[in-house]
């Protein structure tokens, strides 16, 4: 079996916008739509991501988007989960009279040190509901979170950290390496005897 170890990194950035593209136009059903709409978003999509070549590094490693796929599919699901609860938490919080909030400014130490990574957590907290991320402490690479409940600082600091290991498995970070079953059943608070 042939794989690239080093491909050009706009490539895939191309191909993985076309396959955003065919989300984005809702193609139906029967699966030659599904192609037509992935061949038409390679014609728009491959070009833009040639165009922005520069912003990224000139290679990735096909080996590495393979091994990170896995990761990345649980990322997505843990934090969609993480989402929602936070969503229910925020809207019961909202419909309340008494209206229990006490907000909280903390500081979340990070082990992650790319660029990529640091943002993909930074990001994720922002996009959850009652967390907002301020800023990011070069110094103690640390990030500055805004929280709508600090009274339970443990619980956040631990949600965030799980975030941060997919982050470091998918950038391959060290540590790295770490088995996927033990990051997934972390993820759901499991045991992993």
């Amino acid at each position: 079996m042939f794989i690239l170890e080093k491909t050009k990194t706009w490539i895939p950035l191309g191909i993985f916008l076309a396959l955003t593209w065919i989300f984005v136009r809702g193609a139906q059903p029967p699966l030659s739509n599904f192609i037509i709409e992935f061949i038409f978003g390679l014609v728009i999509c491959l070009p833009i991501a040639y165009g922005f070549r520069n912003f990224f590094p000139e290679y990735v490693s096909a080996r590495n988007i393979i091994v990170s796929f896995p990761y990345i599919a649980l990322f997505v699901i843990v934090f969609l989960r993480d989402m929602v609860i936070a969503n229910i938490d925020v809207a019961l919080r909202i419909l309340n009279p008494n209206l229990p909030i006490k907000p909280a400014v903390i500081v979340v130490p990070l082990r992650a040190k790319k660029p990529f990574s640091i943002t993909t957590i930074a990001n994720s907290i922002t996009l959850t509901p009652g967390t907002l991320t301020l800023d990011y402490i070069e110094e103690s690479n640390s990030l500055l979170v805004h929280t709508i409940d600090g009274s339970d600082v443990e619980s956040i600091l631990k949600t965030i950290h799980i975030w941060e290991e997919y982050a470091l498995n998918i950038f391959h970070e060290l540590p790295t390496k770490t088995p996927l079953r033990k990051v997934f059943l972390d993820s759901i608070g499991g045991r992993h005897d």
